[in-house]
């Protein structure tokens, strides 16, 4: 399970589509609908929120207006869209990982995205992240 902390705009149509998938079991999980990935740590940063569900659901919408923008249909009925917005901070050693991650997938998998990006030194960061000094983060698992 990857929760990207890098704007989805970044992501291929493989990685966005993995996402949304991805994300949607995440939420299955924040909501107890579901017993498996309880521990995932791609989810602690957002147990360590006040409303978690409401947090993902934040999350989800900015991954859902990036595939409408695409012209992908996905289900904007699989999000609650009942949250009140928070920040979250991810840390700029954690975004300047996951550009390196996301490149070596984009090497293979969608070279005319990699060749976008690659002259890029910095991401931005998914909407409701702010970026902040820091290592990579620690519930990263590399």
């Amino acid at each position: 399970m990857r929760i990207w902390s890098v704007h989805p705009c970044y992501l291929d149509t493989k990685g966005l589509v993995a996402l949304w998938r991805e994300t949607l079991l995440a939420k299955n999980v924040l909501e107890g609908n579901t017993k498996g990935y309880k521990n995932h740590p791609q989810l602690e940063r957002f147990k360590s929120v006040q409303k978690p569900v409401e947090a993902i659901n934040q999350y989800l919408t900015d991954v859902y207006y990036e595939a409408l923008k695409r012209g992908y249909s996905f289900d904007k009925e699989k999000i609650n869209y009942k949250f009140s917005p928070v920040k979250m901070n991810v840390t700029t050693g954690q975004l300047r990982f996951e550009r390196e991650h996301l490149l070596k997938k984009l090497q293979t998998r969608d070279t005319e995205k990699y060749s976008k990006l690659i002259s890029l030194k910095e991401l931005l960061p998914h909407p409701m992240f702010t970026a902040t000094e820091g290592n990579i983060e620690e519930w990263e698992r590399f």
